[in-house]
């Protein structure tokens, strides 16, 4: 009896009056301790700390600190969070709200790297890794090009495509009249039915399966148009002979090739990694690389006889998974049909 009277004066001096504003507990933080939690960054760059990061440096910090989630190409792992592609797909029923395709203002990237990644390591990385890290996520959205630097001074420049797709709040004038009164708790509707299912029910990543080595093991390269092959030619065709290409196209195709790198190797030297040497391959038979074991559903498109040729090589590029049901090749493909035809030259450039 006597705690429970000791705990019942406690509460009540409490909520005496010269506790009715503060419980009495504390102190005031100071500036210091402030501007430590004052993390924000305004989409005029308000915010921002001094640095610069370029794209090379932010593929290399990318691969070390993101790529085991988001994928070395930003384009996700399993569950985890896809940052690049989606440009058109903003008005379908099961968008790809990407940085590329949906974010407004280039400080929400920004700020949420800076403040929340790595993915249980928050707050470790330098300014100039972030700017870095944005940078490359902007390249993998086909933005900007591989000499692009992101800095204090360039931040406020810059515009994402669906900066003008978002609209003012303004719910409270216009519907909060029809949230208030009495709300309704029984009987609101003569009857109720189910309208509509979930169909995406795989939301949540699992532990185990995080790790980019899951989706880019035994990788395959390329793949075929979208039209189904049919019947099997008779002998093996021969290799397509590749017109010379310009050297300036050619060396802004070893620019794109960039993208590839983490994955394949080409030339002198080259062996095969999560996916196979590039060497020789335009114009020449899919899934022929000696010691690389390919996946099911290309060795299946091998046997009808498909071969890597100029127009194949654009429709994988473009789109890979849309040209392939059942690939496991990661890469979202490559936007910009220059860059298609630059990549294609580069590849050619290299014979058996």
């Amino acid at each position: 009896m006597l705690k429970f009277l000791k705990v019942t004066t406690a509460l009540t001096l409490l909520s005496a009056p010269a506790y009715a504003e503060t419980f009495g507990l504390g102190r005031a933080a100071l500036p210091e301790e402030i501007a430590a939690w004052d993390l924000d960054v305004s989409p005029n760059g308000t915010g921002l700390p001094e640095g610069s990061g370029d794209v090379l440096t932010g593929e290399e910090v990318f691969a070390d600190q993101c790529a085991s989630c988001h994928g070395d190409f930003a384009e996700g792992v399993d569950n985890w969070p896809k940052l690049a592609g989606g440009w058109d797909t903003l008005a379908d029923k099961d968008p790809l709200k990407t940085v590329g395709s949906y974010w407004p203002h280039l400080s929400t990237t920004w700020d949420y790297v800076n403040r929340s990644m790595p993915f249980g390591n928050a707050q470790s990385l330098e300014p100039d890794e972030v700017y870095a890290i944005v940078a490359y996520i902007l390249y993998s959205n086909d933005l900007v090009d591989d000499d692009f630097v992101l800095s204090q001074e360039t931040f406020a420049s810059f515009e994402l495509p669906n900066q003008d797709g978002f609209i003012v709040d303004d719910r409270i004038e216009t519907e909060f009249s029809k949230w208030v009164g009495e709300p309704c708790m029984t009987d609101c509707k003569d009857s109720v039915e189910v309208t509509m299912r979930a169909m995406v029910l795989d939301v949540t990543p699992q532990e185990e399966t995080a790790g980019a080595e899951a989706v880019l093991k035994d990788e395959e390269v390329l793949v075929a148009s979208t039209e189904p092959q049919t019947e099997t030619p008779a002998e093996a065709p021969e290799a397509e002979t590749v017109a010379a290409a310009d050297p300036a196209l050619i060396a802004e195709g070893e620019k794109v090739f960039r993208k590839c790198k983490s994955c394949h190797q080409i030339g002198e030297g080259a062996k095969n990694r999560s996916g196979p040497i590039l060497t020789g391959i335009v114009g020449h038979a899919a899934g022929a690389v000696d010691g690389f074991k390919y996946s099911k559903a290309l060795k299946n498109m091998a046997d009808d006889g498909l071969v890597w040729d100029e127009k194949n090589l654009a429709a994988f590029l473009a789109k890979p998974k849309g040209f392939m049901k059942g690939t496991r090749m990661s890469f979202a493909g490559l936007k910009k049909e220059d860059d298609i035809a630059a990549v294609t030259a580069y590849l050619s450039s290299f014979g058996d």
